[in-house]
């Protein structure tokens, strides 16, 4: 073969260009995906695929749109669930099965680093203020507009 014949085989091939409405419609669609489908065993293979892009293309272009990899956004609606369901008194272990996790210790561990507290804290202390909630209602409301109002701390 002679030496422009090799160049021209080791050159890259041209992409297409596609407008970037088309782009973002696509990873919309992944992350709509990912919304509803966080229960299931979905991965990054399920996810790219949503959106019809090679997995290291997918992940730039969802990264740069959310500001999150594909991975973070899925651990970020998964937890966002889990605490939903942990107010509604919900089990650990139900909780972490309803959001798409097959090891407790895993879930709790991912929660405690993205709520600062473990299941059981968030439920205890959602527990308590819903309780001091009922009791004391006037304590939730703000001191500067409970005075515009004209209540007493008395009523507090």
């Amino acid at each position: 073969m002679h030496a422009k014949n090799i160049r021209q085989l080791s050159a890259p091939m041209p992409q297409p260009n596609y407008p970037k409405i088309y782009l973002y419609q696509r990873i919309v669609q992944a992350k709509l995906y990912i919304d509803q489908c966080y229960a299931e065993k979905i991965d990054l293979a399920n996810i790219s695929g949503e959106a019809n892009f090679s997995k290291f293309h997918f992940i730039r272009l969802f990264k740069s749109s959310y500001g999150k990899t594909p991975h973070q956004y899925l651990t970020s609606v998964r937890i966002e669930k889990a605490q939903q369901l942990l107010q509604q008194n919900k089990a650990v272990n139900e909780v972490c099965a309803l959001v798409g996790y097959d090891s407790i210790s895993t879930f709790s561990g991912l929660f405690t680093k993205l709520t600062g507290k473990t299941p059981s804290q968030f439920t205890s202390e959602f527990n308590q203020r819903k309780a001091q909630l009922q009791t004391k209602p006037l304590a939730f409301v703000p001191g500067c507009y409970a005075f515009m109002h004209g209540w007493e701390e008395s009523q507090f």
